[in-house]
Order: C-alpha cells, then structure tokens, then sequence
C-alpha cells in the first residue's frame, strides 16, 4: 500500500513537470508571434453576443416566429421596446469593443472610451431606424422564394425553416453595419449564417430586391459582388473572384472590383461558377448547371454546358 501511494506522489510530481514544461513552449509560441493571440489587451467582441443580437434582430423583423409568448396588439409595443433596448444596449457595446481595437486607441484610456461607446450607440441607432426597410426587402425576398419555388406551400415555411432567407436576412442586417465600416462584426455573423445554411455571403456584397437563393447548399457569394433586382441562384453557384492581383512583393493587393455583376431578372442553375470582377451576367439571362464563366455574358441569354463537347454555348433566349 505504502509502495502504490509512493508510486502516485512520483507519478504526480512526474506530471506536473510535463504539464509545466508544456505551458513554459504554449507560451513561448505566444511571444514569438502574437498573430493568434490575443494578451494583455482589453476583451474583443463577443461572438456569443453577436449571435444573441442577431436572434433579437430576428424577433423584431419577424415577430411572433420564433418566441413561445403570443404576440398582440395590446403586447406588441412592449415587446419592440425590451428587444430594442437590449439591442441597443448590446450591439453599442460590441461595436464599441469593434472601433476600439480597429483603431488601436490608447490602452490606458477607460475600457471603452467616449468616442467608442458614441459611434457603438450612433450606428446601433442607424440600424434599428433602417429595420422597416430592411423588413420591406426581407418581405420581397419571401414572396420571391414563395413565387420560384412550386414545394413552397406558405411564406411561413419559407420563414421558418429556408436557410437562403435565414442567409438574406442576416446578410442584410451586416451589410448595413458593412458599409457604415464596422468592424469585424459583419463577418462574424455572415459567418455565423455561414456555419448553420452553409451558404456564404460576404457582408460586403451588394443585393438588391426579390433575391431567392434556393436549396443554398456550397452557394458563395464574394465581397464586391453586385446583385440586381428579381435574382434566383441555386446550391453550388460561386460568385467568386477571377485573379488575386499582387504588389512587387508578392503580397495580395485588397480592395478594387473583384467579384461579377448579375443584373436584373437572371436565373443561375446549381453548381455555375462566375468569376471576375469585370465580368458581368446580362438581364433577363439563363446561366446552366456547372458552367465556368469569365467573361460578360449579354442580356437575354442562355448559357449551357453542352454534354457531349464539353463546350459553353450560348444561345439567344426567343423574345
């Protein structure tokens, strides 16, 4: 027995040492490059915040859906004034975290200095005034899933269980924070939407009225991407970048045009890849399953993957 408890104490001790040295190399890692780390600064935004901000988002733009309590006239203003007020409170706060560290403001200021805390209420403000548009949009986007697709029997299906209008709906609610330059908010909940539809869309795209994405599976849709009025995309379809222009030293060159132009009434078919930011779909066009586009396409068109020569025809579309 006195040999066996020995044996535990050098067993122990023998841990601890291995356990000690581990943490001495994890360390070490940490000071050699602080690129995935993120020590003795003040906390980033919360993820898990973000997530609870987008599902009060979604019980403000479609009320009664998703929450057990039965929704009224006589309730429905209490009910917008606690979501809005914790939004408020909450997005202001984590878009303050956002500025903070974008712009590396002096760490021995107050954990969220005055000009933070203004510009988190200032465009947590702007949003939730942009909610009725947002609404007005997300509203045409499920009336388009509703008319293009013959399995949709409601648009409370649609609603509730459609992952392309869970991806517009968040895509819309980033792209608002995208473009007032938020930062890393819009992408961690494009990304969020990204990991439960398995649709990916950069917050930066720009996506007009009555856009259907259907199925949605592997659908990727890049950041300066334009997108028109009356749009139906299925699973598959990347709308992606031609080329990564590079400097003289070989570094990747950001921002600039890089992603196509679908203009209005244009149908893609599963599995259609585009690329380019100068490559533009027509109106009124047809792209096919599994097509490889680079280059513009004109308006009335049809585009398909002819069988049996491997070719891209396109024909004009009979007016």
């Amino acid at each position: 027995m006195k040999n066996r408890i020995n044996l535990q104490k050098v067993w122990t001790v023998f841990i601890e040492k291995k356990i000690d040295n581990i943490i001495s190399k994890i360390k070490k890692s940490y000071e050699h490059d602080e690129t995935a780390a993120h020590i003795q600064k003040y906390p980033l935004p919360s993820k898990e915040s973000i997530i609870k901000i987008l599902k009060d988002l979604f019980d403000i733009i479609y009320p009664g859906y998703f929450i057990d309590e039965e929704l009224n006239l006589s309730n429905v203003g209490y009910f917008l004034g606690h979501k809005l007020s914790n939004i408020l409170e909450n997005l202001s706060r984590e878009i303050a975290a956002s500025f903070r560290h974008e712009h590396k403001i002096d760490t021995n200021q107050c954990e969220l200095c005055d000009e933070s805390l203004e510009k988190g209420i200032e465009s947590t403000l702007d949003l939730l005034n942009c909610i009725p548009d947002i609404r007005r949009m997300l509203i045409l986007d499920i009336k388009a899933g509703y008319n293009g697709d013959p399995a949709a029997k409601s648009f409370n299906e649609i609603v509730f269980s459609y992952p392309g209008l869970h991806a517009i709906t968040v895509h819309r609610i980033a792209h608002n924070l995208f473009v007032k330059k938020i930062p890393l908010l819009p992408r961690i909940m494009s990304e969020y939407s990204h990991s439960i539809t398995g649709i990916d869309i950069h917050p930066g795209a720009k996506i007009c009225e009555n856009f259907f994405i259907d199925h949605g599976t592997g659908v990727v849709i890049g950041e300066t991407c334009e997108i028109g009025n009356n749009v139906k995309i299925y699973q598959g379809v990347t709308l992606g970048a031609l080329s990564f222009p590079k400097d003289k030293k070989g570094a990747l060159l950001k921002g600039g045009k890089r992603h196509p132009t679908i203009e209005d009434n244009v149908t893609i078919y599963s599995g259609a890849t585009i690329l380019g930011g100068q490559t533009v779909i027509g109106k009124n066009s047809i792209i096919g399953g599994n097509v490889w586009i680079t280059n513009s396409i004109p308006a009335n068109s049809k585009v398909t993957l002819a069988d049996v020569e491997k070719t891209i025809i396109v024909k004009k579309i009979n007016n």
